[in-house]
């Protein structure tokens, strides 16, 4: 953990933070609030396999808590390595490991044994629990330290080879008693370390107590989501990212919801099917993939969803109304960062205003400040600063300093915001592109190339020039029967030019068959200006 001097200041004005007790176990916490208020015997995890009530899942967790602290001896403080894509027994394995006072490192399947190698030496964990069909990158990651070739590791989601792998976590767990005590953890110990998403160069592991857990749930959930027991949640980002772990585990666990996780990975057109298969009523996912969802959504309607939550990248206004006019529905957008747990500025659909991001979060603050961290007017571009419930920990990162100044923690984006309180995003703070003198977000340029009829989906990037110091550089994926020829590269623009000032327009027009995405569906503008570069 860094020195305290360097933690931002963790605010909590809500009656309901106040209310934290010193004394607190986040899984047990979510778990007896469930059962408090008569959710026992309602659906909680549910798969095309099985569905298990709150009381079962509960049961559940207690046999795999036992089987980490009886069978593998582990103690609480240890670091558990978890790998799995999203599942019922992947949440189930991480809500084990917190309950019994361990620290969870929750990786992305789609690592490899190289990236794996990274996380292992900087968490140091004394066991993992892995996917089995995800074990043989692990195996090579571990096998590559002396350190780590003998850690235990128990494999997960076995389904009938259980019976046939006698040390598989469900095979243990099969033994082990359905009762166990949670472990009585100070509300400042730590519950999970989660590693940045996109990020290069090493990983940052943000530090995440079981206080910094609850406390989310008492904001953008409570203020803004406004989940009902009622609700069934389904949606794209991996447990592995807090974006998923708070919409797709935490938050519903805390709303008393359900959660719904598919056997086979989605696609655009899969996801909108199962919406009205399952009577999903919430929905996460990137805005990328509500764009392509919105074809798919005329076709085959949305069933009973009334939440679109859209998060992880920049919404463009051409996608949120592109879904609007697929769905019926208003986008609720929100700003997060894998720093601060989970969403600090947002709105609900009935609160949106057109371009803009939300309104923050009962329970944090931010503000719009210029390079020297003094507030800028309304209407102006300038850094983002937010505190409140959460904030900045790196595990023993001396980037920790460029990310908390003055109490304050600056999750690198520029926006502006008016006399209203709506904040408007404009780009990353490395995303500006400076060109002749004028600064230019790259997000507002693939807005703008967005709305062309002929572009399915487009990255605007910088690259260095003698001349203007920077030039424009859009990367473009168009939609299938467009020509990738010169009239295209005019006529996009042309369009960027009748849309925007013209010096915003690209002067360089790159027709590409896909865009480097991470596994969140973040678009890695890093790529693209090394592409750019070279």
């Amino acid at each position: 953990m860094p020195p305290r001097e360097q933690w931002p200041e963790l605010r909590y004005d809500l009656p309901e933070l106040q209310q934290l007790p010193g004394q607190l176990n986040a899984v047990q916490a979510l778990l007896d609030r469930a059962l408090a208020n008569g959710h026992a015997d309602r659906p909680f995890l549910r798969s095309d396999e099985r569905t298990l009530s709150y009381a079962q899942a509960r049961a559940e967790v207690n046999r795999i808590a036992n089987v980490l602290t009886r069978d593998m001896g582990l103690v609480p403080g240890n670091r558990v390595l978890l790998r799995g894509g999203n599942s019922v027994a992947m949440a189930l394995a991480w809500l084990a490991v917190v309950q019994a006072g361990l620290i969870a490192v929750a990786t992305m399947p789609l690592l490899r044994a190289t990236e794996l190698q990274s996380i292992i030496d900087k968490s140091k964990p004394s066991a993992a629990l892995c996917d089995v069909k995800l074990q043989d990158e692990l195996k090579t990651a571990l096998a590559a330290d002396p350190d780590t070739a003998s850690m235990p590791m128990r494999v997960f989601n076995t389904g009938d080879a259980a019976i046939v792998l006698p040390d598989s976590l469900e095979a243990l767990a099969r033994h082990a008693s359905d009762q166990a005590t949670p472990c009585p953890t100070s509300a400042d110990d730590i519950a999970l370390l989660a590693f940045t998403s996109g990020t290069t160069g090493r990983p940052k592991a943000a530090v995440h107590t079981h206080r910094d857990l609850i406390a989310a749930c008492e904001t953008w959930p409570r203020h803004v989501l406004r989940a009902t027991p009622d609700d069934i949640v389904m949606g794209s980002p991996p447990l592995a990212f807090t974006f998923g772990l708070g919409g797709l585990l935490v938050f519903p666990m805390w709303a008393g919801a359900s959660v719904y996780f598919p056997s086979i990975p989605y696609t655009p057109e899969a996801m909108v099917k199962l919406i009205g298969q399952v009577g999903a009523t919430i929905c996460y996912t990137a805005p990328t993939f509500y764009r392509q969802m919105a074809a798919f959504a005329k076709q085959h309607g949305i069933g009973k969803l009334r939440i679109s939550v859209s998060a992880g990248e920049g919404l463009p206004d051409a996608t949120r109304q592109l879904w609007k006019e697929a769905s019926g529905l208003e986008m609720l957008d929100g700003i997060g960062a894998t720093e601060m747990f989970h969403i600090f500025i947002s709105s609900p659909p009935e609160a949106v205003r057109r371009g803009a991001v939300g309104q923050v979060v009962p329970g944090y603050e931010a503000r719009i400040v210029d390079e020297q961290g003094q507030p800028v007017p309304h209407g102006q571009v300038g850094r983002l600063a937010v505190k409140g419930p959460t904030g900045c920990k790196y595990l023993d990162d001396a980037r920790q300093a460029q990310y908390v100044k003055d109490d304050w923690n600056f999750p690198g984006d520029a926006f502006s915001q008016d006399a209203d309180g709506y904040f408007f995003y404009q780009a990353r703070t490395d995303d500006m592109i400076i060109t002749a003198g004028y600064n230019v977000a790259g997000p507002e340029v693939e807005a703008s190339l967005l709305l062309h009829p002929a572009v399915a989906e487009c990255g605007v990037v910088g690259r260095p020039d003698d001349e203007r110091g920077m030039v424009i550089v859009a990367y473009v994926v168009l939609k299938p029967g467009e020509a990738a020829d010169a009239a295209q590269v005019k006529a996009l623009q042309d369009h960027v030019k009748h849309t925007l000032a013209p010096y915003k327009y690209p002067r360089d027009v790159v027709f590409v068959d896909k865009l480097p995405r991470t596994e969140t569906g973040k678009l890695q503008r890093f790529a693209l200006r090394q592409r750019a570069r070279t």
